[in-house]
């Protein structure tokens, strides 16, 4: 049981994610702490999964950090809801990258290659990925709607940036963040001489997996999700401490659950869901 291990593959990995957690830092998408959780996601995935899984990481990490500074002026005034900036620190690094990252682990220890099962680790990578991908690009974006959004659980219509609070924009974005992935995934397979169908197979686990993980990550925000008030500036956020200064109450939600833990929630489901279609179509 389990496969040799290269440490050349995780050399290369250490210094690859290295190098990007530090352009990243220079770049304003992360925090110190956050290229420390990079350089930990990065080396696993790429050491232990291969350089089709680092591509995915990498595509989440450039495309989610563009989107991030995309109309940013106009996303400022939402800053006080969100519980962390668009600077990335090490709980969220590992939040977005851990699921892919132990996958990359359990993928070593436990390799499927009878019956053509070789592809459902990366499969559950790719669903991973596109899930928090998919997250990332709707908040991005959708937060940008000219029509308010409203909680998936009800309808109700509730302020822009809200937890659970959907938008057509929105969920588009979120379709096509999944897609992203999906795409390279597929383009991977592909590259690695596996043919039209693994990609096409791929690809369609990426996009549900991805959808899935984060239709999940809103519903969990308009459930269970902590969400506090502030009693000084009368608004809702996610932060136990307001931008204000002022100390938070618990409004609603468990208060053990935070944004991180949705995100990572939403990344394991997104896995489950595109290793449940790999394997069945493998």
């Amino acid at each position: 049981m389990g496969s040799p291990v290269d440490p050349f593959e995780l050399v290369g990995g250490f210094v690859l994610s290295l190098v990007i957690g530090l352009a990243g830092y220079r770049r304003g998408a992360l925090k110190g702490s956050g290229v420390v959780g990079a350089v930990v996601t990065g080396t696993l995935i790429f050491g232990l999964g291969g350089w089709e899984w680092g591509a995915l990481l990498i595509a989440f990490f450039i495309s989610s950090s563009a989107l991030s500074f995309y109309h940013a002026k106009d996303k400022e005034g939402l800053a006080e809801k969100f519980a962390k900036g668009h600077r990335r620190d090490l709980s969220q690094a590992l939040a977005n990258g851990g699921a892919a990252a132990a996958l990359a682990v359990l993928s070593r220890l436990f390799p499927l290659v009878e019956g053509g099962g070789e592809g459902v680790w990366f499969a559950a990578c790719a669903g991973a990925m596109a899930a928090v991908n998919a997250d990332t690009w709707a908040t991005e974006l959708g937060v940008l709607s000219s029509h308010p959004p409203r909680l998936i659980t009800t309808g109700r219509q509730v302020e822009v940036g809200s937890s659970g609070g959907v938008t057509w924009l929105g969920t588009a974005a979120s379709l096509g963040g999944a897609a992203f992935i999906g795409l390279l995934g597929g383009l991977g397979v592909l590259i690695l001489g596996q043919g039209w169908a693994a990609a096409g197979v791929l690809l369609l686990a990426a996009v549900a997996g991805g959808l899935a993980g984060s239709l999940f990550d809103s519903f969990l925000g308009a459930t269970v999700q902590a969400i506090y008030w502030c009693e000084a500036c009368q608004k809702e956020t996610e932060r136990e401490l307001h931008r204000c200064g002022a100390r938070t109450s618990l409004l609603r939600g468990w208060p053990w659950l935070g944004n991180d833990l949705v995100n990572f929630f939403a990344s394991v489901l997104g896995a489950s869901v595109a290793a449940g279609i790999g394997w069945t179509l493998r």
